[in-house]
């Protein structure tokens, strides 16, 4: 529990990472609307208390209200929190741009890009959404380590350090430590390439390559993400920290990741459909993968990781081929782009 007064948000996501904000809100104190777009999802919700489907085993406090619909989660809210795949992103920001106040705030949770044109969510915020305050939660962050009050830390930043600061007083908790800073660009882009890195580890273990070759991934795929995010506007400061390492190594390293799961299915000679269907919730990497392949070939960036990930993915191309292609590039200088 905060110290500050209570407030009201509307949270709009009722997946497992919605609902594990969701409860982390009413835990501090405020009162939460929580929106899915699924109507026999929300009552669900709202019959059981408990998100069976996406986040099972957490009672929903009196404070949490599901509703599916999207204007009815906003009256008296103080902030909005988007908590969907990033290719719904665009389209939920133009089902709630009708209904949000003038001044109201809009932050989200989402890492990835916009699939088709690859451009940062902020931009496509912007678009729907006009002038107004806008903010990014990323970081480290399993959905049932955060709905079980497990020790958490991520990143606020915000088109204004007033805005930034409110919205990690909203979530800071004892065990949910917020830190603030002011590069949305680079908090974007870690949060979004880690997941294609993730596929990466997860192909490699899935093939027997061993400890040694996951810390080579992790190094040389922070090494890609830099890259990119330094030609889109990044600060490297932010991509060492927990929005970038913090949230690649998590990512890399922990079966709780849908990314790795799908590396390891890959792996093992699955159909990327087919791992998806089992892992039953998105899987952002698959299509941040086409957005990053994209970004890189615009800003002629090398990110030869990611490049065979992309090539998996959507070009036919085995695990076993894209590992012995990465094995077979020429040394080079570490420090060379």
């Amino acid at each position: 529990m905060t110290d500050r007064a209570p407030e009201q948000i509307a949270v709009l996501g009722a997946g497992s990472w919605g609902t594990a904000l969701a409860l982390l809100l009413c835990r501090n104190g405020h009162g939460v609307r929580l929106w899915g777009h699924d109507p026999a999802h929300i009552d669900a919700l709202t019959r059981e208390r408990e998100n069976r489907a996406f986040l099972p085993g957490f009672a929903l406090p009196p404070a949490l209200t599901p509703t599916a619909d999207i204007a009815a989660a906003l009256p008296g809210a103080t902030a909005v929190l988007v908590v969907v795949p990033s290719q719904f992103f665009g389209d939920v920001l133009a089902q709630l741009a009708p209904a949000l106040p003038d001044g109201l705030g809009v932050c989200w949770a989402t890492k990835g890009f916009e699939p088709d044109s690859g451009r940062l969510l902020h931009e496509v915020a912007h678009e729907h959404l006009g002038p107004r305050e806008l903010g990014i939660l990323s970081g480290p962050s399993f959905a049932r380590e955060v709905a079980g009050g497990l020790p958490t830390a991520i990143t606020v930043a915000a088109s204004t350090p007033a805005f930034a600061q409110r919205l990690a007083d909203l979530v800071h908790a004892p065990r949910f430590r917020a830190y603030t800073q002011h590069d949305l660009i680079g908090v974007q882009v870690g949060g979004a390439a880690k997941n294609v890195i993730a596929i990466a580890t997860g192909i490699a273990d899935g093939l027997g390559f061993g400890a040694n070759t996951r810390a080579a991934l992790i190094t040389r795929g922070l090494a890609e993400i830099m890259r990119l995010g330094e030609a889109l506007g990044a600060r490297r400061e932010t991509l060492m920290g927990l929005a970038g390492l913090g949230d690649l190594v998590l990512t890399c390293t922990d079966d709780q990741s849908r990314n790795r799961r799908l590396g390891l299915a890959l792996a093992a000679g699955r159909p990327a459909h087919e791992a998806m269907a089992d892992i039953g919730q998105e899987v952002e990497g698959v299509v941040t993968a086409r957005a990053v392949h994209a970004l890189a070939a615009r800003c002629a960036v090398e990110m030869p990781i990611s490049a065979e990930v992309h090539a998996v993915l959507y070009a036919g191309r085995t695990p076993e081929e894209a590992t012995q292609r990465l094995l077979e590039r020429a040394s080079k200088s570490e420090t060379e782009d």
